[in-house]
């Protein structure tokens, strides 16, 4: 597949769709939040925030972790949680390219 100004690369839109689907749970919505309003914070700050099992919650992060858009530290016993930045930043620009797409075009469907 050849690549333009409006196109992504297939790496991009394997990790844009990857990212999509981490966004397409309410909850995961939520951890971003509350990640995003603070620097770091342990695995029981964000099970104490959210009202649901502890297991629900580990599974939400894993998601979110696989998609690049936190990142964890172990610092035994406990897992400090933060946005990864840099995916942040990937994942706003490839969003932003992607509803980019029809900018300055008129649609005739």
């Amino acid at each position: 597949m050849e690549t333009t100004k409006h196109m992504l690369h297939v790496a991009e839109q394997e990790m844009l769709a990857r990212m999509a689907k981490a966004l397409g749970h309410p909850t995961r919505i939520e951890i971003l939040l509350f990640l995003a309003s603070q620097n770091s914070c342990f695995f029981g700050d964000i099970h104490d925030e959210l009202p649901i099992a502890k297991s629900t919650v580990s599974q939400h992060l894993k998601e979110l972790k696989d998609a690049g858009l936190i990142q964890g530290e172990i610092e035994a016993p406990k897992v400090r949680y933060c946005i990864h930045k840099e995916n942040w930043e990937v994942a706003r620009k490839l969003f932003s390219d992607l509803f980019g797409l029809l900018e300055g075009k008129e649609m005739n469907c």
